[in-house]
């Protein structure tokens, strides 16, 4: 069985971060492991609170996985400060995974920042470098720049070349936040790619782009080229979200499990 190893925060409502990450590795019969970074206060609605976990704790997380498992792909996700980003990148670079998938999350749905002030040039630093791809948002892709705000699809092909300057091989920047369809732009150096998908009206959204993050490396884990694993992860999130979850009272998770599980 192929393995996936996510690095991320813990999400206590479940939708998003660890919890999402291993769900969905799940989901594409890849066996899951996990890096706690930091433990969350959240719900559906907003993140309370956030409590980081040391980084040699963290350390000795990635030690104990890699020093055992054979990873054959790794999620970044939620790393909030300068000190676990950079033991993180020390062990990703002494142990030398084939596949990094980078989520660069920065701020939650309700606006609570998740990634230390100062830990984003840290971040651009030390882990975009070694990313096989990152795949920001609009809003994050905006603040890895610093280049005004994004609107459009030739906005976003902009700042996915900016970005990839950055170091990463490829860069995915996600335009749900646009209107109309959701249109996500790939950049590798060479060439760009748009991938289209039907924008489905719900507001049960928790954790999309964790869970799409992580069904990409699932795919790349399986062995599929790039481009091939983007295709496949944004089959699997569109039908996560199509029956997405009506839980708690704000914005409801995906269902990782739709295809056993239709609601």
């Amino acid at each position: 069985m192929k393995t996936a190893l996510t690095i991320a925060g813990s999400d206590s409502s479940g939708g998003a971060g660890i919890q999402a990450d291993l769900k969905t590795f799940s989901a594409h019969g890849v066996y899951g492991m996990s890096v706690i970074v930091s433990i969350t206060a959240q719900n559906t609605q907003k993140v309370e609170e956030v409590e980081d976990l040391s980084p040699r704790i963290i350390g000795a997380q990635l030690d104990a996985v890699f020093s055992d498992i054979t990873v054959d792909a790794v999620k970044i996700g939620m790393v909030s400060n300068p000190e676990a980003i950079r033991v993180i990148a020390e062990k990703l670079i002494q142990y030398k995974p084939k596949f990094i998938v980078l989520d660069p999350v920065m701020v939650s749905k309700s606006g609570y920042d998740l990634l230390q002030p100062e830990a984003k040039n840290v971040l651009i630093e030390k882990l975009l470098p070694l990313a096989t791809i990152v795949t920001p948002n609009l809003f994050e892709a905006e603040r890895l720049i610093n280049n005004g705000e994004i609107t459009t699809i030739e906005g976003m092909k902009e700042a996915a070349k900016q970005i990839y300057a950055l170091g990463p091989q490829a860069v995915l920047v996600k335009g749900g936040h646009l209107e109309g369809d959701a249109v996500d732009v790939f950049y590798d150096g060479k060439q760009f790619e748009t991938f289209e998908e039907e924008r489905i009206e719900t507001k049960n959204t928790h954790g999309t782009g964790c869970t799409l993050s992580s069904a990409i490396a699932s795919h790349l884990a399986k062995g599929e080229a790039l481009e091939e694993a983007i295709e496949g992860a944004k089959t699997y999130i569109q039908g996560a979200i199509r029956h997405s979850l009506s839980i708690g009272h704000g914005s409801g998770p995906t269902n990782h499990f739709f295809q056993w599980f239709k609601n």
